[in-house]
């Protein structure tokens, strides 16, 4: 009896400390790999948007250039890890972009996330793309 109750107890204490399931959290801007390689010098604003969507941080002060920040963290320990896409614009048009994104992450998240229905399908996938 006292072998259960001390197996019991020691179970339940390390299903409350999170050491048998740890859930990856990822927050911010998912590109999709095929989506940033189509990015071109002299693309519009609003060509922009519809290939990459709505910036993450959008700064009022620094209307020409677009940050699409996402952050990934797998672990418990220690901070997240940042990545930050800039596009920067001339007038109304790309100038120049730098930066790094989550490509082989934002790819597997999107094909997990496209089942629930909050992101658009490819006109080659079952439903005519709409």
């Amino acid at each position: 009896m006292k072998k259960i109750s001390t197996m019991l107890l020691a179970t339940s204490l390390l299903a409350g400390c999170g050491i048998l399931y740890r859930q990856p959290i990822y927050q911010g801007n998912l590109l999709q790999p095929e989506n940033v390689e189509q990015l071109r010098e002299g693309m519009t604003k609003r060509q922009v948007g519809s290939l990459l969507g709505t910036p993450m941080v959008s700064d009022p002060f620094h209307e020409s250039r677009w940050d699409y920040v996402a952050t990934q963290r797998d672990t418990r320990v220690g901070g997240p890890e940042i990545k930050n896409l800039t596009v920067y614009f001339e007038g109304d048009t790309v100038a120049r972009w730098e930066g790094e994104y989550f490509p082989k992450q934002d790819e597997e998240l999107g094909r997990k996330m496209a089942r629930f229905g909050n992101l658009p399908r490819e006109k080659n996938q079952r439903g005519g793309g709409r």
